[in-house]
């Protein structure tokens, strides 16, 4: 036997760092050509064989409101688990294991990470637990995460499981041209969420790491419906198209620009907002058409709007814009958002506006972890504030820039 490992006695299950290995080997050799159906029972297989029960696979709805079971053979399927008041919600927030000691065992929560996007989660219940069940188990989530993420795009079954209400066409469109709702590396972290999140059209967001450039873009296209999600479609895949070309931010506007014009004429266009942050040195350069000012946020406090020179929508041939600039201290956040978050109101009375939107940054950002956490409650209790209404899109991106270095991932121990 390898050093380091466990040899079972006493009825003990096998969990050392070799037998580990052996069983994510045959996990992920089965899973290539596995139908997405056998995923469930695959994975309640494999947790089994660690002395695991009750295995449950929980995904985040589209409302971000709470974790739904994934119906399949072999797994538990209960109530879905509100993702703000539960442990399989903090598990998820947090992007931890947390742990509940019930009679029979202990109830585990793992987060289900695609890279740093969090997908769901799985629980399980064990007798015991040690360092070497929380190393396998970690480990076994991540594989779990990336297979269904591969397997997220053969089949209907996991869009139709994280649905709680019916979707219009538009907001199906949207949904599939949205990169990852997180991401986060050493350097930085990004989140954004689209209220609301069934019957969405014309808002849209996009981002990319490219090397040290971390690409943003942010879209809110004119109307409601189709005609709204068909221009903002055209407007991110052009966006992303100019992206590509590693042009500068005053072309990309310009291309952006020519597309909506020449696909929609010129009555019809799509307020956007442009970044680009160097992720080693926080330094970030943005082009505003059309938008409200990002919220700069230092200390869990907005201290400013980061106003600038603004040009047209696109689709409106408005001149060569002027790149605005900003440097970045550790630690900062920049909030982006669609019009639809400030400009909501009753008839005859005042907007829901920017002056409660800051009150309600600076209250958030004391009581909530990371950027996942902090747009996800924001959101919330923005749309709380405002009775439910969304007679608009009301989308939020927010941007954190930590600096500091990732090459220490690379390197083997």
């Amino acid at each position: 036997m390898a050093q380091g490992e466990r040899r079972p006695d006493n009825g003990m299950t096998d969990r050392s760092e070799g037998f580990g290995e052996r069983l994510l080997g045959v996990l992920l050799d089965r899973a290539h050509e596995m139908p997405p159906q056998l995923i469930a029972p695959l994975i309640a297989e494999e947790v089994a064989r660690v002395g695991g029960r009750d295995v449950s696979i929980l995904l985040q709805d589209y409302g971000q409101l709470v974790l739904v079971p994934l119906p399949g053979r072999r797994l538990m399927v209960g109530e879905p688990e509100p993702i703000g008041d539960s442990p399989a919600g903090t598990a998820f927030l947090q992007a931890t294991t947390v742990e509940v000691p019930q009679p029979d065992g202990i109830r585990m929560y793992l987060p289900l990470l695609d890279g740093s996007d969090q997908v769901g989660v799985m629980g399980l219940t064990l007798d015991t637990v040690d360092d070497d069940d929380r190393r396998l188990l970690r480990r076994l989530a991540g594989l779990v995460a990336d297979m269904l993420v591969t397997k997220h795009s053969y089949t209907d079954q996991f869009f139709l499981a994280r649905r709680r209400e019916p979707m219009s066409v538009a907001a199906e469109i949207q949904w599939s041209l949205l990169p990852p709702l997180a991401m986060s590396v050493p350097q930085a972290a990004v989140a954004g969420i689209l209220e609301p999140a069934y019957s969405v059209a014309g808002d849209s967001f996009d981002y990319a790491l490219n090397e040290d450039i971390l690409h943003l873009a942010m879209v809110d296209a004119m109307g409601h419906g189709l005609d709204a999600a068909t221009m903002a479609t055209v407007a991110v895949g052009a966006y992303r198209h100019a992206r590509r070309a590693d042009i500068g931010l005053s072309e990309i506007y310009a291309f952006m620009d020519r597309a909506i014009a020449d696909q929609f004429g010129l009555d019809h266009f799509v307020t956007a907002q442009m970044m680009r942050l160097n992720i080693a040195t926080g330094h970030l350069q943005w082009v505003n058409a059309g938008h409200p000012a990002p919220m700069l946020i230092r200390n869990h406090q907005v201290v400013r709007q980061l106003t600038g020179p603004t040009t047209l929508p696109v689709g409106f041939g408005g001149e060569e814009p002027r790149i605005s600039e900003q440097m970045l201290q550790h630690g900062d956040r920049v909030l982006c958002f669609t019009d639809g978050l400030i400009e909501e109101h009753e008839a005859g009375e005042e907007q829901f506006g920017e002056e409660q939107l800051i009150h309600w940054i600076n209250r958030i950002e004391h009581t909530e972890k990371g950027v996942r956490a902090v747009v996800r409650a924001l959101s919330h209790a923005l749309k709380q504030q405002r009775r439910g209404r969304t007679s608009d899109d009301a989308t939020l991106f927010l941007i954190e820039w930590r600096g500091g270095a990732a090459d220490h991932l690379a390197l083997l121990e």
